[in-house]
């Protein structure tokens, strides 16, 4: 792993740059060779993953495994950063379950090494407190575009096993760590950005209420802002629900936090 210390200042301490025009070819290099983190979107955008896989299986002294990561991302259709992503975690997967390289993968200086960490480790479970175990590490992730990732990589299966996620997220509601008590409620909202909605959530929100409630006088604003919006996707098919929910949680408290939960929540039906 590269020490971020190690980094020149300039490249350390630099801003993300406000379009793919602003961005330095330098940091690039950086980027590409798995040294840094993006700090933005743009810049995670800019990654050539080929390029930073190579890097990767040199190190691990798997070279010749390039050519069939290679294949699959070029066999894409419409292929795009986060289908590329999805594409060389699931051949990792396919052609590894090498402990001791997940443990390099997961703890890579690159954000965008441990994207395809989480992908491959998402397909080695079936069974869902196997699989939230193993996504843990990546919703605490300290990286924005991991805890996305993270999300992706296992809706789906919470969705299959809905009441035994919601019974394991509802514990984590708990957690110290504001990225794990985030992730609880971010990965089961009931419909989302960019990914499945969940009708049972929809149709029956109060299936949602252990981790939610939990939650609604949150200390952490990326927390709130979280439970407001899962209050927000309930409201759009069942609006009765979210405002009898506010007004139960008004005349249980009047914490400050509460409101803004609730303000962010309820903002689509007025």
């Amino acid at each position: 792993m590269t020490n971020s210390m190690s980094l020149p200042e300039h490249i350390r301490n630099r801003k993300g740059p406000r379009s793919s025009k602003d961005l330095n070819p330098e940091v690039l290099e950086y980027l590409n060779a798995g040294k840094t983190e993006t700090k933005n979107l743009i810049e995670w955008l800019a990654v050539d993953q080929l390029t930073l896989l190579k890097t990767v299986l040199e190190k691990l002294g798997h070279q010749i495994w390039f050519e069939e990561f290679e294949m699959n991302v070029n066999a894409q259709k419409k292929p795009t950063a986060n289908s590329t992503t999805k594409v060389i975690g699931h051949t990792f997967h396919t052609l590894t379950n090498d402990v001791h390289m997940y443990s390099e993968l997961r703890a890579h200086p690159s954000d965008v090494v441990r994207c395809w960490a989480c992908w491959a480790e998402s397909k080695q479970h079936d069974y869902i407190y196997g699989l939230l175990e193993a996504m843990k590490v990546y919703a605490a992730d300290t990286h924005f575009g991991v805890r996305e990732v993270v999300i992706f990589a296992s809706k789906e299966k919470l969705i299959e096993n809905l009441n035994k996620a919601i019974y394991v997220l509802s514990t984590w509601t708990f957690s110290e760590n504001e990225n794990i008590r985030r992730y609880s409620v971010e990965a089961l909202r009931p419909v989302g950005v960019w990914t499945k909605k969940i009708p049972a959530l929809q149709s029956n929100p109060e299936l949602g209420l252990p981790i939610i409630e939990q939650l609604k006088a949150d200390p952490s604003k990326y927390v709130r802002d979280s439970v407001g919006n899962w209050i927000n996707d309930a409201a759009k098919s069942n609006p009765d629900w979210a405002r009898e929910l506010a007004e139960k949680w008004t005349l249980e408290s009047e914490d400050k936090h509460t409101s803004y939960i609730l303000k962010r929540g309820l903002r689509s039906l007025k």
